[in-house]
Protein backbone atom coordinates (compact mmCIF):
# COMPACT_ATOMS: atom_id res chain seq x y z
CA UNK A 1 0.00 0.00 0.00
CA UNK A 2 3.07 2.13 0.80
CA UNK A 3 4.48 2.22 -2.78
CA UNK A 4 1.35 3.49 -4.27
CA UNK A 5 2.78 7.09 -2.58
CA UNK A 6 5.89 7.06 -4.01
CA UNK A 7 6.68 7.58 -7.77
CA UNK A 8 6.80 4.52 -9.68
CA UNK A 9 10.08 5.30 -11.83
CA UNK A 10 12.72 5.16 -8.73
CA UNK A 11 12.80 4.03 -5.07
CA UNK A 12 15.77 4.49 -3.18
CA UNK A 13 16.42 2.50 -0.37
CA UNK A 14 18.85 1.58 1.55
CA UNK A 15 20.43 -2.22 1.25
CA UNK A 16 20.23 -3.18 5.27
CA UNK A 17 16.57 -1.96 4.54
CA UNK A 18 15.26 -3.73 1.35
CA UNK A 19 16.94 -7.03 2.54
CA UNK A 20 14.67 -6.31 5.72
CA UNK A 21 11.47 -5.81 4.13
CA UNK A 22 12.23 -8.82 1.14
CA UNK A 23 13.76 -11.75 3.24
CA UNK A 24 10.77 -12.61 5.07
CA UNK A 25 8.97 -13.67 2.03
CA UNK A 26 11.95 -14.74 -0.42
CA UNK A 27 15.24 -15.21 0.97
CA UNK A 28 17.06 -16.96 -1.61
CA UNK A 29 15.99 -14.63 -4.02
CA UNK A 30 16.73 -11.00 -3.19
CA UNK A 31 20.51 -10.27 -3.29
CA UNK A 32 21.57 -6.82 -4.34
CA UNK A 33 24.28 -7.33 -7.69
CA UNK A 34 27.74 -8.18 -6.65
CA UNK A 35 29.01 -5.89 -9.35
CA UNK A 36 28.04 -2.26 -7.05
CA UNK A 37 30.34 -3.56 -3.97
CA UNK A 38 31.83 -0.31 -3.67
CA UNK A 39 28.70 1.92 -3.52
CA UNK A 40 27.22 -0.64 -0.98
CA UNK A 41 30.95 -0.10 1.26
CA UNK A 42 30.73 3.68 0.42
CA UNK A 43 27.12 3.53 2.30
CA UNK A 44 25.20 5.25 -0.76
CA UNK A 45 22.14 3.67 -1.93
CA UNK A 46 21.00 1.34 -4.79
CA UNK A 47 18.18 2.17 -6.98
CA UNK A 48 15.39 -0.32 -7.31
CA UNK A 49 13.42 0.08 -10.46
CA UNK A 50 9.37 -0.22 -9.70
CA UNK A 51 9.34 -1.36 -6.46
CA UNK A 52 5.95 -3.10 -6.42
CA UNK A 53 7.01 -6.13 -7.95
CA UNK A 54 9.61 -8.14 -8.10
CA UNK A 55 9.69 -11.91 -10.21
CA UNK A 56 9.39 -14.59 -7.97
CA UNK A 57 10.95 -16.57 -10.47
CA UNK A 58 14.55 -15.04 -10.46
CA UNK A 59 17.69 -16.27 -10.55
CA UNK A 60 19.40 -17.87 -7.13
CA UNK A 61 22.43 -16.67 -8.53
CA UNK A 62 24.51 -13.58 -6.82
CA UNK A 63 24.89 -11.75 -10.13
CA UNK A 64 21.32 -11.76 -11.23
CA UNK A 65 19.71 -9.09 -11.55
CA UNK A 66 16.37 -6.65 -9.21
CA UNK A 67 13.36 -7.75 -10.39
CA UNK A 68 9.72 -6.77 -9.46
CA UNK A 69 8.24 -8.55 -6.77
CA UNK A 70 5.51 -10.42 -7.61
CA UNK A 71 2.67 -10.26 -5.27
CA UNK A 72 1.27 -13.51 -3.15
CA UNK A 73 -1.86 -14.24 -3.77
CA UNK A 74 -4.09 -13.83 -0.75
CA UNK A 75 -6.79 -16.68 0.02
CA UNK A 76 -10.46 -15.76 -0.31
CA UNK A 77 -12.13 -15.77 2.49
CA UNK A 78 -15.52 -17.68 2.66
CA UNK A 79 -18.47 -16.19 2.38
CA UNK A 80 -20.97 -17.80 4.42
CA UNK A 81 -24.37 -17.79 2.30
CA UNK A 82 -27.23 -15.50 3.64
CA UNK A 83 -30.84 -16.40 4.10
CA UNK A 84 -33.44 -14.68 2.58
CA UNK A 85 -34.46 -12.93 5.80
CA UNK A 86 -30.81 -12.05 6.22
CA UNK A 87 -30.83 -10.40 2.90
CA UNK A 88 -33.90 -8.45 3.53
CA UNK A 89 -32.90 -7.10 6.62
CA UNK A 90 -29.62 -5.96 5.18
CA UNK A 91 -31.38 -4.22 2.77
CA UNK A 92 -33.37 -2.54 4.77
CA UNK A 93 -30.30 -1.43 6.98
CA UNK A 94 -29.28 -0.15 3.57
CA UNK A 95 -32.07 1.92 2.88
CA UNK A 96 -32.49 3.32 6.84
CA UNK A 97 -28.36 4.53 6.37
CA UNK A 98 -29.23 6.08 3.01
CA UNK A 99 -32.09 8.25 4.23
CA UNK A 100 -30.55 8.82 7.70
CA UNK A 101 -27.45 10.19 6.08
CA UNK A 102 -30.28 12.31 3.36
CA UNK A 103 -32.22 13.72 6.17
CA UNK A 104 -29.41 14.82 8.50
CA UNK A 105 -27.75 16.47 5.32
CA UNK A 106 -31.06 18.42 3.92
CA UNK A 107 -33.68 18.68 7.32
CA UNK A 108 -31.68 21.27 8.86
CA UNK A 109 -31.85 23.52 5.64
CA UNK A 110 -35.60 22.35 5.10
CA UNK A 111 -36.39 23.34 8.77
CA UNK A 112 -34.94 27.04 8.08
CA UNK A 113 -36.60 27.78 5.16
CA UNK A 114 -39.58 26.59 6.47
CA UNK A 115 -38.97 29.09 9.63
CA UNK A 116 -38.36 31.53 7.47
CA UNK A 117 -42.13 31.08 5.51
CA UNK A 118 -43.77 30.55 8.82
CA UNK A 119 -42.45 34.08 9.88
CA UNK A 120 -43.01 35.87 7.36
CA UNK A 121 -46.36 34.59 6.76
CA UNK A 122 -47.24 35.67 10.38
CA UNK A 123 -45.72 38.66 10.54
CA UNK A 124 -48.56 39.51 7.22
CA UNK A 125 -51.28 37.78 9.18
CA UNK A 126 -50.59 40.67 12.26
CA UNK A 127 -50.41 43.39 9.88
CA UNK A 128 -53.43 42.69 8.22
CA UNK A 129 -55.31 42.41 11.52
CA UNK A 130 -53.85 45.15 13.35
CA UNK A 131 -52.39 42.70 16.19
CA UNK A 132 -49.44 43.30 17.65
CA UNK A 133 -46.20 40.98 16.19
CA UNK A 134 -46.57 38.77 18.99
CA UNK A 135 -44.85 35.25 18.55
CA UNK A 136 -46.95 32.39 16.69
CA UNK A 137 -48.39 29.08 18.75
CA UNK A 138 -45.38 27.18 16.18
CA UNK A 139 -42.74 30.24 17.37
CA UNK A 140 -43.75 29.80 21.12
CA UNK A 141 -43.15 26.30 21.07
CA UNK A 142 -39.92 25.89 19.15
CA UNK A 143 -38.68 28.65 21.72
CA UNK A 144 -39.37 26.85 24.46
CA UNK A 145 -38.03 23.43 23.50
CA UNK A 146 -34.48 25.43 23.34
CA UNK A 147 -32.70 23.09 25.98
CA UNK A 148 -32.22 26.91 28.24
CA UNK A 149 -31.95 25.01 31.97
CA UNK A 150 -29.18 23.11 30.69
CA UNK A 151 -27.71 26.16 29.73
CA UNK A 152 -28.83 27.88 32.89
CA UNK A 153 -27.37 25.18 35.20
CA UNK A 154 -24.35 25.23 33.29
CA UNK A 155 -23.97 29.44 33.65
CA UNK A 156 -24.58 29.04 37.29
CA UNK A 157 -22.08 26.24 38.03
CA UNK A 158 -19.24 28.48 35.77
CA UNK A 159 -20.54 31.21 38.08
CA UNK A 160 -20.12 29.92 41.00
CA UNK A 161 -16.43 28.45 40.26
CA UNK A 162 -13.28 30.10 41.80
CA UNK A 163 -11.81 32.91 39.81
CA UNK A 164 -8.18 33.44 40.19
CA UNK A 165 -7.11 36.21 42.20
CA UNK A 166 -4.75 37.51 39.15
CA UNK A 167 -7.73 37.38 36.71
CA UNK A 168 -10.68 38.67 38.80
CA UNK A 169 -9.30 42.71 37.70
CA UNK A 170 -9.87 41.86 33.90
CA UNK A 171 -12.75 39.52 34.20
CA UNK A 172 -15.06 41.66 36.51
CA UNK A 173 -13.52 44.68 35.02
CA UNK A 174 -14.69 43.37 31.70
CA UNK A 175 -18.28 42.59 33.09
CA UNK A 176 -18.60 46.41 34.45
CA UNK A 177 -17.83 47.88 31.75
CA UNK A 178 -19.95 45.65 29.40
CA UNK A 179 -23.14 46.25 31.77
CA UNK A 180 -22.42 49.62 32.96
CA UNK A 181 -21.79 48.33 36.37
CA UNK A 182 -21.20 51.12 39.25
CA UNK A 183 -19.05 49.43 41.69
CA UNK A 184 -18.40 52.53 43.90
CA UNK A 185 -22.00 52.01 45.48
CA UNK A 186 -20.71 48.35 46.57
CA UNK A 187 -19.50 47.53 50.15
CA UNK A 188 -16.75 45.95 48.80
CA UNK A 189 -15.24 47.94 45.65
CA UNK A 190 -12.02 45.80 45.00
CA UNK A 191 -12.13 43.23 42.52
CA UNK A 192 -9.80 41.08 44.50
CA UNK A 193 -12.95 40.35 47.03
CA UNK A 194 -15.27 38.16 44.62
CA UNK A 195 -14.50 35.12 45.14
CA UNK A 196 -16.27 33.61 41.74
CA UNK A 197 -18.85 35.66 39.22
CA UNK A 198 -22.01 34.51 40.96
CA UNK A 199 -20.24 36.45 43.84
CA UNK A 200 -19.75 39.52 42.22
CA UNK A 201 -23.40 39.48 40.49
CA UNK A 202 -24.49 39.50 44.36
CA UNK A 203 -22.62 42.11 46.35
CA UNK A 204 -24.12 44.11 48.79
CA UNK A 205 -24.27 48.20 48.98
CA UNK A 206 -22.54 50.33 51.37
CA UNK A 207 -24.75 51.05 54.18
CA UNK A 208 -26.75 54.21 53.38
CA UNK A 209 -26.53 53.42 49.57
CA UNK A 210 -30.31 53.72 49.10
CA UNK A 211 -32.86 55.29 50.77
CA UNK A 212 -36.09 54.29 52.04
CA UNK A 213 -39.05 56.88 51.15
CA UNK A 214 -40.81 56.69 54.47
CA UNK A 215 -43.56 58.82 53.04
CA UNK A 216 -44.78 56.74 49.95
CA UNK A 217 -47.23 53.59 50.59
CA UNK A 218 -45.03 51.17 47.95
CA UNK A 219 -41.63 51.45 47.05
CA UNK A 220 -40.03 49.98 44.40
CA UNK A 221 -38.32 46.46 45.55
CA UNK A 222 -35.41 46.33 43.73
CA UNK A 223 -33.00 48.40 41.03
CA UNK A 224 -34.34 48.28 37.61
CA UNK A 225 -36.32 49.23 34.32
CA UNK A 226 -40.27 49.31 35.12
CA UNK A 227 -41.63 47.33 31.85
CA UNK A 228 -45.26 47.85 33.08
CA UNK A 229 -47.60 49.36 35.56
CA UNK A 230 -51.55 49.88 35.52
CA UNK A 231 -55.04 48.67 36.85
CA UNK A 232 -55.47 44.83 36.30
CA UNK A 233 -58.99 43.73 34.65
CA UNK A 234 -61.23 40.93 35.89
CA UNK A 235 -59.26 38.35 34.28
CA UNK A 236 -55.81 39.66 32.64
CA UNK A 237 -53.11 42.35 33.33
CA UNK A 238 -50.62 43.66 30.81
CA UNK A 239 -47.36 42.35 30.27
CA UNK A 240 -46.57 45.03 27.90
CA UNK A 241 -48.32 47.54 26.09
CA UNK A 242 -50.88 45.22 24.50
CA UNK A 243 -49.94 41.83 25.63
CA UNK A 244 -51.93 40.27 27.96
CA UNK A 245 -51.85 37.61 30.56
CA UNK A 246 -54.10 36.03 32.95
CA UNK A 247 -54.48 36.36 36.50
CA UNK A 248 -55.47 33.36 37.36
CA UNK A 249 -52.38 31.43 35.64
CA UNK A 250 -49.98 33.50 37.04
CA UNK A 251 -51.14 33.24 40.21
CA UNK A 252 -52.50 29.96 40.14
CA UNK A 253 -55.91 28.70 41.97
CA UNK A 254 -57.46 30.22 44.64
CA UNK A 255 -56.10 29.42 48.01
CA UNK A 256 -59.51 28.22 49.97
CA UNK A 257 -62.81 26.25 48.71
CA UNK A 258 -64.89 29.20 50.05
CA UNK A 259 -63.23 32.02 47.71
CA UNK A 260 -63.64 29.69 44.30
CA UNK A 261 -67.38 29.15 45.39
CA UNK A 262 -68.03 32.62 46.20
CA UNK A 263 -69.71 33.26 42.61
CA UNK A 264 -67.51 36.12 42.15
CA UNK A 265 -64.64 36.82 39.44
CA UNK A 266 -60.84 35.45 40.13
CA UNK A 267 -59.74 39.23 40.90
CA UNK A 268 -62.82 39.95 42.76
CA UNK A 269 -62.30 36.43 45.01
CA UNK A 270 -58.53 37.68 45.66
CA UNK A 271 -59.19 41.27 47.09
CA UNK A 272 -60.54 41.87 50.56
CA UNK A 273 -63.11 44.89 50.21
CA UNK A 274 -65.32 43.50 47.55
CA UNK A 275 -67.17 46.65 47.73
CA UNK A 276 -66.40 48.52 45.02
CA UNK A 277 -63.83 50.55 47.04
CA UNK A 278 -60.57 48.68 45.80
CA UNK A 279 -59.16 47.60 42.91
CA UNK A 280 -56.29 45.51 41.38
CA UNK A 281 -52.61 47.07 40.94
CA UNK A 282 -49.63 45.24 39.22
CA UNK A 283 -46.03 46.39 38.37
CA UNK A 284 -43.56 44.64 36.54
CA UNK A 285 -39.50 45.80 37.38
CA UNK A 286 -36.18 44.03 34.82
CA UNK A 287 -32.92 43.59 36.60
CA UNK A 288 -30.48 43.89 33.80
CA UNK A 289 -27.31 42.13 34.54
CA UNK A 290 -25.40 45.17 35.72
CA UNK A 291 -28.20 46.24 38.09
CA UNK A 292 -27.92 45.30 41.81
CA UNK A 293 -29.19 41.91 42.35
CA UNK A 294 -30.73 41.69 45.70
CA UNK A 295 -34.54 42.73 46.17
CA UNK A 296 -36.75 44.07 48.95
CA UNK A 297 -39.31 44.36 50.62
CA UNK A 298 -41.86 47.15 49.24
CA UNK A 299 -43.64 47.70 51.92
CA UNK A 300 -44.81 46.45 55.28
CA UNK A 301 -46.75 43.23 54.80
CA UNK A 302 -47.40 40.10 55.82
CA UNK A 303 -46.84 36.61 53.53
CA UNK A 304 -48.75 33.63 54.32
CA UNK A 305 -48.57 31.26 51.22
CA UNK A 306 -45.44 30.24 48.63
CA UNK A 307 -45.81 28.46 45.78
CA UNK A 308 -43.31 27.98 43.44
CA UNK A 309 -44.06 27.39 39.73
CA UNK A 310 -41.38 25.28 38.35
CA UNK A 311 -41.63 26.38 34.77
CA UNK A 312 -39.62 27.22 32.16
CA UNK A 313 -36.40 29.50 31.86
CA UNK A 314 -37.06 31.61 29.14
CA UNK A 315 -35.68 34.98 28.91
CA UNK A 316 -37.57 38.08 30.56
CA UNK A 317 -35.84 41.17 28.36
CA UNK A 318 -37.82 43.57 27.38
CA UNK A 319 -37.89 42.70 24.09
CA UNK A 320 -39.00 38.62 24.48
CA UNK A 321 -41.23 40.21 26.62
CA UNK A 322 -43.28 42.41 23.48
CA UNK A 323 -42.93 39.06 21.53
CA UNK A 324 -44.11 36.38 23.86
CA UNK A 325 -48.05 36.47 25.12
CA UNK A 326 -48.25 34.98 28.34
CA UNK A 327 -44.12 34.59 29.25
CA UNK A 328 -44.12 35.09 33.21
CA UNK A 329 -46.72 32.54 33.06
CA UNK A 330 -44.41 30.52 31.37
CA UNK A 331 -41.34 30.80 33.31
CA UNK A 332 -40.18 29.22 37.04
CA UNK A 333 -41.43 31.49 39.36
CA UNK A 334 -41.38 32.28 43.29
CA UNK A 335 -44.87 33.75 44.84
CA UNK A 336 -45.21 34.66 47.68
CA UNK A 337 -49.08 36.14 48.68
CA UNK A 338 -50.38 37.79 52.23
CA UNK A 339 -52.36 40.92 53.47
CA UNK A 340 -51.09 44.39 53.06
CA UNK A 341 -52.77 47.64 55.27
CA UNK A 342 -54.89 47.90 52.08
CA UNK A 343 -55.64 44.37 51.11
CA UNK A 344 -54.82 41.68 49.11
CA UNK A 345 -50.60 41.60 48.14
CA UNK A 346 -48.44 39.24 46.52
CA UNK A 347 -44.78 39.35 45.61
CA UNK A 348 -43.30 37.25 42.92
CA UNK A 349 -39.59 36.58 41.73
CA UNK A 350 -39.17 35.29 38.08
CA UNK A 351 -36.70 33.05 36.69
CA UNK A 352 -35.40 33.69 33.42
CA UNK A 353 -32.39 31.94 30.97
CA UNK A 354 -29.30 32.26 32.83
CA UNK A 355 -29.83 32.67 36.39
CA UNK A 356 -28.49 30.25 38.45
CA UNK A 357 -31.08 30.28 41.43
CA UNK A 358 -33.21 32.66 43.24
CA UNK A 359 -32.26 32.39 46.77
CA UNK A 360 -35.26 33.84 49.37
CA UNK A 361 -33.24 34.18 52.80
CA UNK A 362 -36.32 33.71 54.51
CA UNK A 363 -37.02 30.46 53.24
CA UNK A 364 -33.95 27.86 52.68
CA UNK A 365 -35.98 25.15 51.58
CA UNK A 366 -36.92 26.47 48.38
CA UNK A 367 -34.76 25.35 45.81
CA UNK A 368 -35.07 26.64 42.39
CA UNK A 369 -33.61 25.67 38.87
CA UNK A 370 -33.68 22.19 39.42
CA UNK A 371 -31.88 19.41 37.75
CA UNK A 372 -35.05 17.61 35.26
CA UNK A 373 -32.98 15.36 33.10
CA UNK A 374 -32.42 16.03 29.49
CA UNK A 375 -36.25 16.62 28.82
CA UNK A 376 -35.54 18.85 25.94
CA UNK A 377 -39.21 19.98 24.62
CA UNK A 378 -40.73 18.53 27.26
CA UNK A 379 -42.81 20.69 29.23
CA UNK A 380 -45.73 20.36 32.15
CA UNK A 381 -48.59 20.38 30.77
CA UNK A 382 -50.13 22.99 32.83
CA UNK A 383 -49.05 25.67 34.38
CA UNK A 384 -50.72 24.60 38.02
CA UNK A 385 -48.26 22.39 38.53
CA UNK A 386 -46.64 23.74 41.79
CA UNK A 387 -45.74 22.65 44.90
CA UNK A 388 -47.03 24.97 47.46
CA UNK A 389 -46.02 25.98 51.50
CA UNK A 390 -48.24 27.23 53.87
CA UNK A 391 -46.23 29.42 56.36
CA UNK A 392 -48.31 28.32 59.36
CA UNK A 393 -48.00 30.08 62.95
CA UNK A 394 -44.06 28.06 63.05
CA UNK A 395 -43.16 28.71 59.93
CA UNK A 396 -44.64 31.98 59.47
CA UNK A 397 -41.78 34.38 59.11
CA UNK A 398 -42.21 38.16 61.00
CA UNK A 399 -44.00 40.89 58.98
CA UNK A 400 -41.69 42.11 56.62
CA UNK A 401 -41.41 45.72 56.89
CA UNK A 402 -40.48 48.63 53.99
CA UNK A 403 -36.86 48.23 52.35
CA UNK A 404 -36.37 44.70 54.01
CA UNK A 405 -34.13 42.46 52.53
CA UNK A 406 -35.88 39.45 50.87
CA UNK A 407 -33.18 37.31 48.57
CA UNK A 408 -31.64 37.70 45.82
CA UNK A 409 -30.98 36.74 41.93
CA UNK A 410 -27.58 35.23 40.91
CA UNK A 411 -28.40 37.08 37.69
CA UNK A 412 -30.77 39.36 36.43
CA UNK A 413 -34.40 38.79 36.49
CA UNK A 414 -37.75 40.14 37.09
CA UNK A 415 -40.18 41.19 40.21
CA UNK A 416 -44.02 41.34 39.64
CA UNK A 417 -46.19 43.06 42.11
CA UNK A 418 -49.86 42.39 41.84
CA UNK A 419 -52.08 44.44 44.97
CA UNK A 420 -54.72 45.57 46.14
CA UNK A 421 -55.15 49.45 46.89
CA UNK A 422 -58.12 52.39 46.74
CA UNK A 423 -59.28 53.52 43.62
CA UNK A 424 -57.59 56.95 44.64
CA UNK A 425 -54.12 55.43 44.11
CA UNK A 426 -51.85 57.06 41.23
CA UNK A 427 -48.52 55.58 40.34
CA UNK A 428 -45.04 58.08 40.57
CA UNK A 429 -43.47 56.19 37.80
CA UNK A 430 -43.54 55.81 33.75
CA UNK A 431 -43.01 52.80 31.79
CA UNK A 432 -39.34 52.52 30.61
CA UNK A 433 -37.81 54.73 34.08
CA UNK A 434 -35.00 53.44 35.55
CA UNK A 435 -35.97 52.92 39.39
CA UNK A 436 -34.00 52.03 42.25
CA UNK A 437 -34.42 50.66 45.73
CA UNK A 438 -36.86 52.65 48.28
CA UNK A 439 -37.81 54.90 45.17
CA UNK A 440 -41.51 56.06 45.23
CA UNK A 441 -43.78 53.69 42.76
CA UNK A 442 -46.73 55.53 43.65
CA UNK A 443 -49.09 57.36 46.20
CA UNK A 444 -52.60 57.55 47.74
CA UNK A 445 -54.33 60.74 46.18
CA UNK A 446 -56.37 62.33 49.06
CA UNK A 447 -60.36 62.93 48.35
CA UNK A 448 -61.80 66.71 48.78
Amino acid sequence: MVSYFVPRGRVLLKAGNLRKVVQPQQPQQLQLQASKPAQQQNGSWPVARHFRQFSSNSSSSGNAPLHRLKAQPQPQPHRQQLTPNQNLAQVRRNVLSRWTGFLLRWAPMGICVFGAIEWQLHKKRCERDGSPRTASEFQSRVYCSLPLRIISRCWGWLAACYMPTTLRPYVYGWYSSAFNVNLSEAQYPEYEHYNSLAEFFTRPLKEGARTIDAQAPLVSPADGKVLHFGSASESLIEQVKGVNYSIEDFLGPLQTLEEAKSGVSYAQALKRQRDGTTELYQCVIYLAPGDYHRFHSPTAWQPTVRRHFSGELLSVSPKVAGWLPGLFCLNERVLYMGQWQHGFFSYTAVGATNVGSVEIYMDAELKTNRWTGLNVGKHPPSTYEYDEVALNAEQKPKQLGKGDLVGQFNMGSTIVLLFEAPKNFKFDIVAGQKIRVGESLGHIVERK
